[in-house]
This record gives structure tokens, C-alpha cells and sequence, in this order.
């Protein structure tokens, strides 16, 4: 049987980040489970109190490719780069200052839903260009 994958994202508020991530690669919020109208309802119903309702989070790709994304609040802040970080493919097939200009335009929508712009690397050699950013908690992450 083949794995399925999760990537799973420690947060302060899990709620906010996955609204950033569904908005950044087009995802949605899981479905509550069966026999629930809304993940309130669920929560309301297993006796979830309102102060621990935003302790996880989780988005799926709606066409079924990517992986589920989770997110799990955690006490502790970011301490350090992360080892591990998610491309978002914004500009594929495209090279030189047409690909930069695509992933410009990419950046300054993701900063407006939250992100932050860390640094640019210019084509040149075997790099095709690139900006590093980071989400609204301060993860790495890269348009490519």
C-alpha cells in the first residue's frame, strides 16, 4: 500500500496560519467529519471548550494531488531556520526578467495576506532566480 504524506506546521495560532496557507497555494479547510454540519458543531459536541478550538488546524488540496496540510499549536516560538521548507511554484517555464517579474507579482500578494520578503537571488548560472519569504509566523519558505 502506498504512504499517503501530511506536512505538519508547529504554530502560535493554527487558525491564522492555515487561512495563509489555503490563500497562498489554494487550498481549503478540511471537512468536518461525517455527521457534522461544521467543525464548531463537532467541537461543540465532543466538549471542546472555545479556548482550545484553535489548537489545530487542517487544509487539503481540493483537486485531491497535494498533501494534507496540519497545523498544531505549540507553546514555544520559532527558534531557528528551518531545515525544511515549501517552494511555491509561481513562475515554471519562465526564465530571465520575465520569471522574476512573475515571482514579484507573487510576492507582493503574498504580503498582502501576511508574508514577508526575506531576500531575491538573481538568475545566473545554474540558478534560475528566486525570492525567499516567510509566512506570518516567520517560516521559510520560497517562490520558485
Amino acid at each position: 500500500m502506498a504512504a499517503t504524506m501530511q506536512i505538519t506546521f508547529d504554530a502560535a495560532d493554527p487558525g491564522a496560519l492555515a487561512a495563509f496557507w489555503a490563500a497562498a497555494l489554494g487550498y481549503r479547510l478540511a471537512d468536518p467529519p461525517s455527521g457534522f454540519d461544521s467543525w464548531d458543531q463537532a467541537l461543540e459536541a465532543w466538549g471542546i471548550p472555545e479556548e482550545r478550538r484553535n489548537d489545530r488546524s487542517a487544509l487539503v488540496d481540493p483537486d485531491g494531488d497535494g498533501p494534507r496540510l496540519f497545523f498544531q499549536k505549540v507553546p514555544e516560538p520559532k527558534a531557528a531556520k528551518n531545515r525544511l521548507h515549501i517552494d511555491i511554484r509561481s513562475a515554471v517555464g519562465l526564465e530571465g526578467a520575465e520569471r522574476m517579474e512573475a515571482l514579484e507579482a507573487r510576492c507582493a500578494e503574498l504580503v498582502a495576506l501576511g508574508a514577508s520578503r526575506a531576500e531575491r537571488f538573481e538568475p545566473g548560472g545554474i540558478n534560475a532566480g528566486w525570492i525567499v519569504m516567510r509566512d506570518p509566523e516567520g517560516n521559510e519558505f520560497c517562490l520558485d
